[in-house]
């Protein structure tokens, strides 16, 4: 029967990811210690801080051959400790050394547009000198007015009120009559004229 699992394509990758885990997870990892005085459990900074401490109290108590192996203990993890710094740099560095030469071609790639979009522009448009761009004004087209004489220039044309426009009047809506009362109780009286 077939595992439902999926296989890895190859030893090598299997391995490669076990070995790229396992660097990092050394800086975290929990290592049981068997030293002289007995187990020491913990992180390798944790191990290193323990053995030193127990170096320090055997050189108080005078005993030299317990400070030595302490030392030696502590040392083991300090280089473990090392090489897992060391790799998760180099990891590091290549790391920022990838994203530095994507971000160029990414970079080089924005250009490249940038410079086809412009000369696509260039050859659609033909360029047109602007007044800026030229140096000697003279050979530069003027426009052509005819020139006023003084009496032209002292006489205006006459400005021309605009009058506002008549609105018609708003209608006034009037009310409706009230319908006659029906016949009074009293007549009322006859005029003389």
């Amino acid at each position: 029967m077939r595992s439902s699992k999926p296989r890895p394509r190859s030893k090598n990758n299997r391995n490669n990811n076990n070995n790229n885990r396992s660097v990092a997870n050394v800086m975290n990892r929990v290592f049981d210690s068997s030293g002289p005085e007995g187990k020491v459990r913990g992180t390798p900074q944790q191990i290193i801080e323990k053995y030193q401490q127990l170096t320090r109290d055997s050189q108080l108590s005078g005993d030299r051959v317990a400070a030595e192996n302490f030392q030696q203990h502590a040392e083991h993890y300090m280089r473990l400790q090392a090489e897992a710094q060391r790799e998760i740099d180099a990891r590091r560095e290549q790391q920022d050394r990838e994203n530095r030469e994507k971000q160029v071609q990414r970079d080089q790639e924005r250009n490249d547009r940038s410079e086809q979009q412009t000369e696509r522009v260039e050859h659609n448009t033909p360029p047109t000198p602007s007044a800026f761009d030229v140096t000697d004004f003279t050979d530069a087209p003027q426009p052509d007015f005819a020139p006023l004489s003084p009496i032209e220039l002292s006489q205006s044309a006459p400005v021309e009120t605009q009058q506002p426009e008549e609105r018609p009047k708003p209608r006034v809506r009037r009310r409706s009559e009230k319908p006659a009362a029906t016949a009074s109780a009293t007549p009322e009286p006859a005029r003389e004229d």
